[in-house]
């Protein structure tokens, strides 16, 4: 397996966040994947600068560490004819170390454009054709298309980088998997469910990139691990499905004004032990999942983090699943 770093835009600013990536892969991170949002799931988080300013300057702090949208939706707040210019510009400000990570989006963040929020088979239909207009923009040349929910009129992408920008498309279960793995170059996942590694594979190949992420709250003091992951992450108990339906900070806190700090910590590892960070990645490793991106709670304590990853973390997890 490889292992990532997020940059968690719902919970630094923009300069923090460079300093992160670069700290990142001064510590040996594999890859280092980024939120796409326009607000924080919770008031308390704080923050939601723009990732595509912040992807642009991290390709200029950094030199290899390979860099992801996790993940961009493509079909509301952005159209896809502007996230295929987006993406092949990144791709050539990080000399081709970008994989565009999309996925069908979430009423938090695409709400702003008071386009009301489709039911999710109209947001796979819609995410089925931006993905089409992307992929056709990255061959070159002019495109239109005319389609259910889209139109293109004569787009032509004029700066294209040497090697075609990776897809890398969100699933949640085997609909979604049958629709998006032949157009995709690579599976993003948060459930360490091994059916869909399999299906994705017998669709795109065995070799096919399987990514994950999972949170984890490390803190050389436990309880101060659990609080903070409580504060800032409760909202990770609620599940894909319906936090995509949820349209503010508020209706989160609404939403978990009931889940205790131990409901939070039996879910998220807490604390200083690496042990349970290794146990916590084992069913991703188990179902098939190629990378896992890992997620420190807490803005505040990503440089001690960081240092954590380099010295202790990153070999035990190699040690245990990694090359």
């Amino acid at each position: 397996m490889r292992f990532g770093y997020t940059l968690m835009t719902e919970q630094a600013g923009p300069n923090d966040l460079v300093d992160f990536a670069s700290g990142a892969e001064q510590a040996g991170f594999d890859f280092s994947v980024m939120s796409d949002h326009y607000f924080p799931w919770l008031a308390e988080q704080g923050h939601s600068p723009y990732a595509w300013s912040l992807l642009g300057a991290v390709t200029q702090r950094t030199e290899a560490i390979e860099l992801m949208s996790y993940v961009t939706c493509p079909t509301m707040r952005y159209h896809p004819a502007v996230v295929a210019q987006k993406a092949t510009t990144i791709q050539l400000l990080s000399k081709n170390r970008f994989t565009l990570g999309l996925g069908a989006g979430e009423n938090l963040n695409e709400h702003v454009v008071g386009r009301g929020w489709p039911p999710v088979n109209v947001r796979h239909d819609m995410l089925t054709e931006a993905i089409n207009i992307i992929s056709s923009l990255f061959e070159g040349g002019y495109v239109n298309y005319r389609g259910e929910h889209f139109c293109v009129d004569s787009a032509k992408l004029w700066d294209l980088p040497e090697r075609t920008v990776p897809i890398a498309t969100a699933v949640s279960g085997p609909q979604s998997v049958g629709r998006f793995a032949l157009a995709s170059d690579a599976m993003i996942a948060t459930d360490p469910d091994p059916q869909l590694a399999m299906l994705w594979d017998r669709r795109a190949g065995p070799r096919a990139r399987k990514i994950a992420q999972f949170p984890v709250s490390w803190d050389t003091d436990a309880d101060r691990a659990k609080e903070r992951a409580h504060s800032q992450f409760r909202w990770f108990a609620g599940g894909w499905k319906v936090n995509a339906e949820l349209p503010g900070p508020a209706g989160f806190t609404a939403a978990t004004s009931y889940v205790r700090k131990a409901d939070v910590a039996e879910r998220i590892p807490c604390g200083p032990d690496v042990s349970t960070i290794i146990e916590a990645a084992r069913p991703f490793a188990e179902s098939g999942f190629s990378d896992i991106a890992l997620v420190q709670i807490g803005g505040s304590t990503q440089r001690d983090f960081l240092r954590f990853a380099e010295t202790e973390l990153l070999p035990e997890l190699r040690a245990a699943y990694g090359h």
